[in-house]
């Protein structure tokens, strides 16, 4: 009896540190790519150590439920829109989606690889939650079944968001009807006109095959949508202390990877976009993107006070150096 009771508590220790990582959109997405790539990495450093398990498109939770599944302890990893933090009580968050306050991506990355985005992770401590990185989706843009050029166009339209204050106070300054929903039900919804349109980037707009259900897409730019990938904290710190390093130094170099693959499957998926001829799309022009940052500046005032003056001031002079960078190196 002694013998078999040490093999099998011998077994139990060989058990693998199990990882469920829950996230909502398509395998094939930056986001759901990387999570792939973060499994492979972390099974093979780990020696098998380590297993994870990948659950993309809703299949484990959907958007609403997932914080919440972490915070218990039911999943130990996921990658949630931005959007998701300012609801959780951590409302400087919702500077992502402050409308045009990042003029490109070098000026983005500086940002969220700088204090100010390692101070935003740091406070989702107080919510049980340890942030590991930020990945990328690209800029968002503007779809709906009839032309969106100018900010008139989009009078009355019931516009899918994500649950977001900044989000719903961006779509009533252009006098549309914000409606928050579940990414996982905004495809059935476009197709019943339960919702006229939404805001994606390209990447998730083709790859959640939206392009058949909506006829105009237009590219603005005019927003972001990012993921911090978090963690269960105290899962995060039972870990062995050499795992732990290990899955940090894996993340940051999945990071790395899920950016550089992040513009080019946007590029790719909206030349396939164009290329299926569902969807009739149109680039805003200098003096149209003109007219959408005045009529949505009244949100980046309105707002002002719940991401922080300071930190909008800060963003602003990283994006005039970067601009001035640019300038002597053209």
């Amino acid at each position: 009896m002694l013998v078999l009771f040490a093999a099998g508590e011998n077994a139990s220790a060989q058990q693998p540190i199990l990882i469920k990582f829950s996230h909502v959109v398509a395998p094939d997405t930056p986001k759901g790519r990387a999570a792939e790539k973060f499994k492979q990495l972390a099974e093979e450093r780990t020696g098998g150590r380590v297993r994870v398990e990948v659950f993309p498109n809703s299949r484990l939770y959907k958007d609403r439920e997932e914080l919440e599944a972490l915070q218990l302890g039911a999943v130990q990893m996921l990658a949630p829109s931005l959007s998701k933090f300012g609801p959780l009580g951590i409302p400087e968050f919702q500077l992502f989606d402050v409308p045009y306050v990042f003029p490109n991506k070098e000026t983005l990355y500086r940002v969220m690889d700088g204090d100010i985005g390692q101070t935003l992770l740091a406070k989702l401590k107080s919510r049980g939650i340890v942030g590991l990185a930020f990945w990328d989706n690209g800029f968002k843009q503007m779809s709906a079944n009839r032309p969106l050029r100018t900010p008139a166009d989009f009078k009355d339209l019931k516009m899918r968001i994500q649950p977001s204050r900044l989000l719903d106070a961006q779509m009533k300054a252009l006098d549309a009807v914000p409606q928050p929903m579940a990414f996982s039900e905004v495809y059935t919804a476009l197709k019943q006109g339960a919702v006229d349109g939404t805001e994606n980037p390209v990447s998730n707009f083709y790859t959640q095959r939206m392009h058949e259900v909506q006829k105009h897409l237009t590219i603005s730019d005019h927003g972001y949508l990012g993921y911090a990938v978090i963690v269960n904290q105290r899962f995060w710190d039972g870990l062995p202390p050499e795992v732990r390093a290990t899955l940090a130094e894996v993340m940051k170099e999945v990071t790395v990877y899920e950016r550089d693959i992040s513009q080019r499957d946007n590029d790719e998926a909206l030349v396939a976009v164009r290329k299926a001829g569902t969807t009739e799309v149109y680039v805003l022009p200098h003096a149209g993107r003109v007219a959408w940052q005045r009529a949505l500046m009244p949100v980046q005032q309105e707002f002002e006070r719940t991401v922080g003056a300071e930190i909008l001031a800060r963003i602003r002079a990283v994006a005039f150096q970067v601009e001035a960078e640019q300038t002597r190196r053209r």
